[in-house]
């Protein structure tokens, strides 16, 4: 059909990587900057490619991939198949070490995290989402709006992250914690049986 160029399947592909980059660092809370340092990627690179001004290549997505700890052919769209094991890789983020406990995108992510006795001084930030913490081990100081909170082993917290909030060691030792982070209107549903109680005849 005269001058009309037919769709290149391949560009269509290559176009859908920057705003699924994007999406992916969103869903997991990373800010452009530290995902330039776990990548080692400048960040005005890291957002030209979120924003399809610089294209796709195998040099760029490798180290993004091992970084988000998700396969490379999800990062193109490919779907996944095959092994459903979850690869408890470790990596760096803002001095903490992050495991993923979920391998595919989706709107919760679940994580283990180790933050070291020297993150101890608050640096707020928001960002769209909402996020669970449950304390593993040791004591997390958590700043939340005008709360300054330390919650010990076994006790939880819930927020929404458009409020200014940080979270991290109350200086006397690493702490170990859980973090389920959702969408903006993904709250977790934790869920437990209610005590019955004395001389209640309700389940």
């Amino acid at each position: 059909m005269g001058g009309m160029e037919q769709a290149d399947p391949m560009a269509q592909v290559l176009s859908e990587v920057g705003p699924r980059l994007k999406r992916l660092r969103a869903e997991r809370g990373v800010t452009l900057a530290a995902l330039s340092e776990a990548t080692g990627i400048s960040a005005s690179t890291l957002s030209r490619l979120e924003s399809g001004q610089r294209r796709p290549s195998l040099e760029l997505l490798l180290p993004i991939s091992r970084a988000h700890q998700v396969p490379l052919d999800e990062l193109v769209g490919a779907p996944q198949v095959g092994d459903p094991r979850v690869r408890l890789t470790p990596h760096k983020a803002n001095d903490a070490t992050v495991v993923p406990l979920t391998r595919q995108t989706g709107p919760l992510q679940a994580f283990k995290m180790v933050i070291p006795a020297s993150r101890d001084t608050p640096d707020t930030r928001t960002h769209e989402g909402y996020e669970w913490l449950y304390v593993l081990a040791g004591r997390l100081r958590l700043v939340l709006a005008d709360h300054d909170l330390v919650l010990g082993t076994g006790e939880a917290a819930e927020f929404d992250t458009r409020l200014p909030h940080w979270f991290g060691s109350t200086g006397e030792a690493p702490v170990e914690i859980l973090s389920l982070f959702g969408r903006q209107g993904e709250r977790m549903h934790v869920r437990a049986k209610p005590r019955r109680r004395a001389g209640s005849a309700e389940e």
